[in-house]
């Protein structure tokens, strides 16, 4: 398999960054979904947000990779069988993606750095706050953050649906071509 995108086909570091970002955002959003209903006693209490945090740290990275490299690759280019209307809204949901993916991040920091401490990634390096304690940008960008998530998981369930929408009923290679498999 090809490394970069072809007009053809998906290379292998853009499937990958793909199922990596996607599969990192679901689980990062029901390991978020089980904290808020813990007691102060259960051990994933402290647990549990180390890990989202962590995650979110690194999954930044990997979005901010995954956008330099789709610059350097463009995207295949859309199958024949592609009505206009499906393009174009492909194109809106993507750009629509991207921006929640950012947005969730990058609430997710405020949350964590509005005391003014620093995020530790599994004790591998520090990410400092860069506001300082502002009062109350914990509530706002928790606000930003809880509804964000939701749009990005129902927005990314939507792309789903419309992948397999593709294989089954149209039965062309949109999907096969994120998995790495034409025909």
């Amino acid at each position: 398999m090809q490394i970069r995108n072809s007009s053809t086909r998906f290379g292998v570091v853009s499937i990958a960054i793909h199922w990596l970002v996607a599969v990192t955002v679901f689980g990062l959003f029901g390991l978020g979904y089980y904290m808020v209903g813990l007691s102060y006693y259960d051990e994933w209490y402290r647990l549990g947000p180390d890990i989202h945090r962590s995650v979110g740290i690194l999954l930044f990275l990997a979005v901010v990779f995954r956008v330099i490299w789709r610059v350097a690759n463009p995207v295949p280019r859309p199958l024949p069988s592609h009505q206009r209307w499906e393009i174009r809204l492909a194109h809106v949901a993507h750009g629509l993606l991207y921006v929640l993916l950012f947005v969730v991040m990058v609430s997710g920091y405020l949350i964590s750095t509005a005391d003014g401490s620093a995020i530790s990634v599994f004790n591998w390096f520090d990410v400092p706050s860069l506001t300082g304690r502002i009062k109350g940008m914990e509530d706002i960008a928790g606000e930003v953050h809880y509804w964000s998530t939701w749009a990005i998981v129902i927005l990314a369930g939507a792309h789903g649906l419309a992948a397999i929408k593709h294989h089954v009923l149209d039965k062309d290679d949109t999907l096969r071509r994120m998995l790495g498999s034409n025909r």
